[in-house]
């Protein structure tokens, strides 16, 4: 065995006083103020803003219907943050005496940033308290705020395999035409297979466009399935596992977009195919208007309790029903506070439980370990149990503005 000599050489005098002064040396400098200027701002602070803002304002400069079912607002704002195809924004409303926010997919490609626009693409849903709205009030000229792009339902060569079947129910194409889109630019790089569902051809969305990606890039390919009308052209019922295996092709990564009953079908599908968990990505779900349709629910629906809400100070107590999620209620009373997905994912809206039962589906319960113990919640997925008391954080600024 080679063995290595090391000569260390001892700490001089002259070392010892220099790393004796050091501590009094850096106390004075600190005592007299360093002669230069301090930076205002740092230019890596400022590309942060840029790339991460909490809110962004812009308006509407262009409106593109389809049909009755749905329309296309074109967004247009300085300096709008870029995104990743597949994204979303969450839009801030207020409607009479609520305020509240919902999450929409951009349905752009990400080159259209560089102009200073997204696409939001928004459809008419049955009992749609925020969508029906928006269809009947924003015009031309409306001024919108949104948050800055957020999610993380967009393609990662690093995880998602080079092949991908997008599987679309309804307005759920929306990030998937952005993605197509951004293959069609360039920006992204993999093999697209969209497996569209609609109920008939009259509803399918963005068809056109669709048809025009295909034909100028053979990267993306789009196969309709029709659930109430049979023809030629089309696959026809429902998404199923002999479709997928059909169409897909090598290895491939499965996304999904769509409404819950989708999810439900297909999730059940996808089980037939023996996939690996990594290669299954579904963009983030609202939590439901109800609790009932989870089989773990044991609370009584009609049920109506006492919701007593702190922050900063201030004590807030207002109604709260069963039947709702404990975002839902504080929305309804006017109270703003964050929130961005809705379904639990991003943890914008975490607050502290004070005491009360409450109800988490499993299958929306992002929260971390450490914040179940510790006994935050987040409001977009909690319904209560019984009366609770909870603490909230408001918007970045809201507390400055309010008292001042």
């Amino acid at each position: 065995m080679k063995k290595f000599n090391f000569h260390v050489k001892p700490i001089g005098l002259l070392d010892m006083l220099n790393f004796k002064k050091l501590v009094p040396n850096r106390t004075q400098a600190l005592a007299e103020g360093s002669p230069e200027r301090a930076t205002a701002s740092y230019e890596v602070n400022k590309l942060a803003t840029y790339l991460h803002p909490k809110s962004q304002q812009a308006e509407i400069t262009e409106i593109i219907e389809h049909g009755e079912i749905a329309k296309t607002f074109i967004l247009s704002g300085k300096e709008l943050a870029p995104f990743r195809a597949g994204q979303y924004l969450s839009v801030k409303l207020e409607i009479g005496k609520s305020i509240l926010t919902r999450p929409f997919s951009i349905s752009s490609s990400p080159k259209w940033v560089k102009e200073g626009k997204y696409a939001l693409t928004i459809k008419r849903a049955p009992n749609g308290f925020a969508s029906d709205w928006i269809l009947e009030n924003w015009k031309v000229g409306t001024k919108v705020s949104v948050s800055g792009p957020e999610g993380v339902f967009y393609y990662e060569p690093l995880r998602d395999s080079k092949n991908v079947v997008c599987i679309a129910g309804g307005s759920g194409i929306t990030p998937f035409l952005s993605m197509a889109y951004a293959i069609r630019d360039g920006i992204e790089d993999f093999n697209m297979t969209i497996l569209y569902g609609s109920c008939t051809e009259n509803e399918i969305l963005y068809k056109k466009e669709l048809d025009q990606i295909t034909e100028n890039c053979d990267k993306v390919k789009v196969i309709h399935v029709l659930s109430k009308e049979q023809s030629s052209c089309y696959e026809f019922g429902f998404i199923t596992s002999e479709i997928i295996e059909k169409y897909a092709e090598g290895e491939y990564s499965v996304f999904m977009c769509g409404p819950s009953v989708m999810y439900d079908f297909v999730g059940k599908e996808l089980e037939k195919l023996s996939l690996k968990s990594k290669f299954i990505r579904r963009e983030m779900l609202a939590a439901p208007s109800s609790p009932k349709k989870f089989k773990e629910y044991k609370g009584k629906i009609d049920k109506e309790f006492k919701l007593t809400v702190k922050r900063f100070g201030e004590v807030l107590i207002v109604p709260m029903k069963a039947e709702e999620t404990v975002l839902i209620a504080l929305e309804r009373a006017g109270i703003a506070v964050p929130s961005k997905c809705r379904g639990g994912e991003c943890g914008f809206c975490r607050s502290r439980l004070e005491s009360g039962e409450i109800f988490t589906p499993d299958e929306l319960d992002a929260r971390r370990i450490a914040d179940i113990k510790e006994g935050y919640i987040h409001p977009c997925c909690t319904y209560p149990l019984s009366d609770l008391v909870i603490e909230v954080w408001p918007e970045q600024g809201e507390q400055y503005e309010e008292k001042h």
